[in-house]
């Protein structure tokens, strides 16, 4: 199961950490998984290069772990922009578990 923990700082998501594989198919098969790892790379993509950000992303050798953290000192827009991309993000993986819920799993910390 992959479960996935978003990190929040009052009611601002600072960042999350992505850790497991669903399982719910053989590798290059696994539909969750793709899903997931998608979700990701699009956020990472959209702060990063988009807009421009220094996120911190850490990815494991065996792509298991993920973890990735907003950088601090964001202007208002910015940081309205980021939010609305982290809670799109949660909205979209506990909707993934309400279809997969023995493959996916979400929590906030």
């Amino acid at each position: 199961m992959t479960t996935v923990t978003f990190q929040t700082e009052g009611n601002r998501i600072i960042g999350f950490e992505s850790r497991g594989h669903s399982d719910y198919a053989d590798a290059g098969a696994d539909i969750v998984c793709a899903a997931i790892t998608s979700a990701i790379r699009l956020v990472d993509a959209t702060v990063n290069e988009v807009l421009g950000l220094a996120a911190s992303v850490k990815i494991s050798e065996n792509d298991s772990e993920i973890c990735f953290r907003l950088p601090g000192g964001l202007s208002a827009s910015v940081d309205g922009t980021c939010q609305a991309l982290m809670a799109g993000l949660m909205v979209y993986f506990a909707e993934l578990h309400d279809e997969y819920p023995d493959n996916i799993e979400v929590l906030e910390d």
